[in-house]
């Protein structure tokens, strides 16, 4: 007759090694997902993925006579009461020259707003090529009942483009912001965003 088997003993060192490498794990992953957004915009940030732009402190200056004609596209998504639009609504640049453009805001609501933009470029394949030195997005804008803001966007269209086989036929660019409430306070202190010239009408 065979003894009963007694139950293994528990190792209390094995049960801390696992506890402690599951915990490991679940901060890993919730690390990740913190990173990955600014991952996500890096990548999209160098590779001009889905029409994002990148980022320059100076132009190149103008690299012969070849234009390419930027159209401006203004949005607003729901629960933001503005009036946003382009002051232009086109522009011919030369390839590699230093060019500004105005978006104006204003407030149509009976309470402050505090906005912020995100952008992107069409064709998005351009989105390599268009570079932006001074720009608005992503930066907190608030507005006063009827008050109006005029923001600049300093940019330039990289001369490289010229030599992208499959954007040799392209001769327009779409620049294009959304403005989105948000519920934080404004702060305008970042270098990438210049003072937006305010008035109240």
């Amino acid at each position: 007759m065979t003894a009963p088997r007694l139950p293994a003993k528990i190792d209390p060192r094995r049960n801390r090694r696992v506890a402690i490498l599951a915990a490991g794990l679940v901060c890993g992953m919730v690390g990740l997902s913190y990173a990955s957004v600014p991952l996500y915009r890096m990548f999209c940030q160098a590779t001009g993925y889905g029409g994002t732009t990148q980022r320059a402190d100076a132009a190149p200056g103008a690299a012969g006579d070849q234009l390419m004609e930027i159209r401006f596209d203004a949005n607003t998504a729901s629960g933001i009461n503005w009036e946003f639009k382009p002051e232009q609504i086109a522009q011919k640049v030369k390839l590699g020259e230093q060019s500004m453009a105005f978006y104006r805001a204003r407030n149509l609501s009976q309470h402050e707003v505090t906005g912020t933009a995100v952008f992107n470029v069409t064709p998005a394949e351009a989105g390599a090529y268009f570079n932006k030195i001074q720009c608005f997005c992503f930066t907190e804008q608030t507005l006063a009942p009827g008050q109006t803001a005029d923001m600049p966007v300093v940019f330039f269209v990289d001369p490289e483009i010229a030599k992208d086989v499959d954007l040799a036929k392209l001769k327009t660019i779409t620049l294009s912001y959304t403005f989105y409430p948000t519920d934080t306070p404004a702060s305008l202190s970042k270098a990438d965003a210049p003072a937006a010239k305010v008035t109240t009408n």
